[in-house]
């Protein structure tokens, strides 16, 4: 297999510990010629969704690159470990339904293993640090080149774990549909595509508040809310100056209902 010049890095783990570090360390010493991106290390504990999300909307502005994702509340338990091919890149993580999505967002899965071959992890394996142990120095290997199928026996795509779909309905002048995310500036990101806007008009009710159809933040005045495309693609509501989460008191997984006014 071709190796790859770039490694992507998403994780959970914060920069107030030495977690980023280390597996950029082990990524070092194995590969030294291989450079790496890091993506975030600020997805919430745990958060598997939202470490999704923000994987899948940003890896197909990468360039091609093994991307490591690792937001892993199950480690050391039964989850597999696991490594996909696709036509923009690799992807390596836990299977627990963070990588599905951008696999999508790739092009989708060519080959898939599950990561068992101890030769290629470090020589002692914790059992609550596999990003520093097993998927860094996979990684490392893959974008040298390394064959994919010694990583681990071939499995099936469709044995992997999935998030569920998230909530997305249209009707006649209304739409409900699940917060994806919420960004650091308070914006809400919906799972509809933008396009599903075009039949709701320019004057909305968003959870009972009043909003506005726009393109950017400042279409409305200050304090206002407005529902726009974001860059992603997909519905989403801002507040000009302020939290659209806070204004609509909503976490993600909750459905927003818009209606038009």
């Amino acid at each position: 297999m071709a190796g790859y010049d770039w490694i992507s890095f998403t994780t959970d783990y914060g920069l107030s510990d030495g977690f980023v570090a280390s597996c950029h360390g082990v990524v070092a010493r194995l590969a030294p010629g291989v450079r790496v991106i890091d993506v975030t290390h600020g997805v919430a504990p745990g958060d598997v969704p939202r470490g999704a999300a923000v994987l899948a909307q940003t890896v197909p502005h990468l360039p091609p690159a093994v991307h490591v994702a690792v937001v892993d509340p199950g480690v050391g338990t039964a989850r597999r470990g696991v490594a996909a091919r696709t036509p923009g890149g690799v992807l390596v993580g836990p299977d627990n339904g963070l990588l599905p999505w951008a696999a999508g967002a790739l092009g989708g899965i060519e080959e898939l293993v599950e990561l068992a071959n101890p030769r290629w992890f470090l020589a002692d394996v914790s059992r609550t640090f596999h990003g520093r142990d097993i998927f860094a120095p996979v990684a490392a290997r893959l974008a040298l080149g390394a064959d994919l199928a010694d990583a681990g026996p071939a499995t099936d795509p469709a044995t992997l774990v999935r998030l569920p779909e998230p909530v997305v309905a249209v009707g006649d002048g209304w739409l409900e549909a699940e917060v994806l995310t919420i960004d650091r500036f308070g914006n809400v990101q919906l799972a509809a595509g933008g396009d599903v806007l075009d039949g709701l008009g320019e004057h909305l009710r968003v959870g009972g508040v009043r909003a506005v159809r726009g393109t950017t933040f400042g279409t409305v005045a200050p304090g206002g809310l407005v529902v726009y495309v974001d860059s992603a693609g997909r519905a989403a509501v801002a507040v000009n100056g302020g939290r659209a989460a806070v204004v609509l008191s909503v976490t993600p997984g909750d459905v927003v209902r818009l209606v038009a006014a």
